[in-house]
């Protein structure tokens, strides 16, 4: 098959390429070889999804070529591209993965497992096949297994449970098995052996548990008390276990990314209490009463707004003061709530900024030497003649405008917090603790449970 005449007939627009990659579909065995060469070929001027999409529909006789291919794959494109199309082939009967599953190369059983995943409940068949990869060498394959049994749901729980009954399968098998029951149905999941030992290991961290700094995306309360009664009491928890500054960061951090649609109250089933740090103690989640009160609403930003005025209002009258922070991984959103007594004094909102009125009045003492996110410190023409695109020269004149003309650096929620309460992105030896954290569930959680997942101890 010419390679050259094939690229001319598969370039171009998605919908214009229908007709070529019907016919090579018909083909079969005949065009998996040059077709394949093209998904490899990182300069071929054919969309990689078009290649791919020929493959996957030709189906098995693709499966073997793509399997060496992505064994072969020398580039982490040609890689992800090789393995998104060997996880997608289309087979009458997925048993035809099997064999995969003990590839001498990781990304094969990896990219194996994956098209078992995509199967769902209907791999179930599967399932004894699959468990000897939970204990496999690589990370990543183990992680991928656990991705497939989660997948598979409900109907693996029996077998999972019976691997961690027997000690046979070797301690990374029967670990791996436990990490997949907690992912398809958390603690309920779990034996009574089982979750003692969770409960037993969590005992022994508590112990010696030196503050670490937290991965920050979503929001938190700072409450000045070490009560941790009254702050159950304020935000209506109940359902109190210890857990380590670990456990309780991945679980916020779990909840806030999660978008299972099949388990709705995931994102407000439970809150992360810390133990006292410094003489504050931080709630990392929502009410199921703010929760719902914010999804609900037809405009969320200013939901968002009067939920999180209201409960700062609410808390400072309860402990004198509080404190609200918002902070984003995946952009620069971030925000603050500043109560005294029953008084909200500041509230900022990067997403708002420019049209909150209450910025042009002066901010809060703790923002004092900083510029605030929307605000730009620097002249029309400080970067003229350097490209947005070099990054090293637009850094370079960057810090000495910066220098020049004295302009102060931009503060964050962590910045703020940092001034007033406590940084949690900046936890450390230095950091006084006292009692543990907790997590607690809230009034959906008291309903429906702790969300799937295994989380770390």
């Amino acid at each position: 098959m010419d390679k050259r005449l094939l690229a001319e007939e598969l370039s171009g627009a998605w919908n214009d390429t229908r007709s070529a990659r019907d016919t090579l579909v018909e083909q079969g065995t005949a065009a998996v070889a040059a077709v394949l060469e093209l998904l490899c070929d990182e300069r071929s001027p054919v969309d990689w999804a078009v290649s791919a999409d020929v493959l996957c529909r030709i189906g098995e006789p693709a499966l073997l070529p793509l399997a060496r291919a992505a064994a072969a794959a020398d580039s982490p494109e040609v890689a992800r591209r090789v393995g998104w199309a060997l996880g997608r082939l289309k087979t009458d009967d997925p048993a035809a993965f099997v064999p995969l599953l003990n590839h001498p190369h990781p990304r094969v059983r990896s990219n194996a497992l994956f098209a078992f995943q995509t199967q769902g409940e209907a791999a179930a068949r599967f399932v004894d096949r699959l468990t000897p990869l939970l204990g496999d060498p690589e990370s990543e394959v183990r992680q991928r297994a656990v991705w497939a049994f989660q997948a598979i749901g409900a109907a693996a729980i029996p077998s999972l449970q019976r691997v961690r009954r027997r000690p046979a399968p070797g301690p990374r098998v029967r670990a791996g098995a436990l990490e997949a029951l907690a992912a398809i149905a958390g603690p309920a999941a779990l034996d009574p052996g089982d979750q003692d030992a969770w409960h037993r290991l969590t005992r022994i961290k508590l112990l010696t548990e030196v503050p670490e700094s937290m991965h920050l995306c979503g929001s938190w309360y700072a409450v000045p008390t070490t009560d941790q009664e009254a702050v159950l009491d304020a935000f209506d928890l109940a359902g109190v276990q210890p857990v380590t500054l670990r456990t309780g960061a991945a679980a916020w951090n779990h909840d806030h990314h999660n978008w299972d649609r099949i388990r709705p109250h995931n994102a407000c089933s439970r809150v992360f209490l810390s133990p006292a740090l410094d003489g504050w103690t931080l709630v990392f989640g929502n009410s199921s009463r703010d929760t719902h009160r914010i999804n609900d609403a037809d405009d969320r930003e200013r939901a968002l707004d009067q939920v999180v005025r209201e409960r700062c209002a609410d808390l400072g009258r309860r402990f004198g003061s509080a404190q609200w922070y918002g902070m984003s991984c995946g952009d620069d959103w971030t925000a603050w709530c500043i109560a005294e007594g029953g008084e909200v004094v500041r509230h900022y909102d990067a997403y708002n900024a420019e049209e909150d009125e209450d910025n042009d009045s002066p901010g809060h003492p703790a923002e004092s030497g900083y510029l605030l996110p929307h605000q730009d410190g620097f002249p029309d023409e400080a970067f003229d003649g350097v490209s947005a695109s070099d990054s090293e020269a637009f850094r370079v004149r960057y810090l000495q405008v910066k220098e020049e003309l004295q302009i102060p650096d931009t503060c964050y929620a962590t910045d703020i917090a940092a001034r007033l309460s406590v940084n949690p992105g900046a936890l450390g030896s230095h950091t006084r603790t006292a009692g543990h954290g907790v997590l607690a569930l809230t009034e959906c959680g008291r309903e429906h449970g702790h969300p799937a997942g295994a989380l770390p101890v």
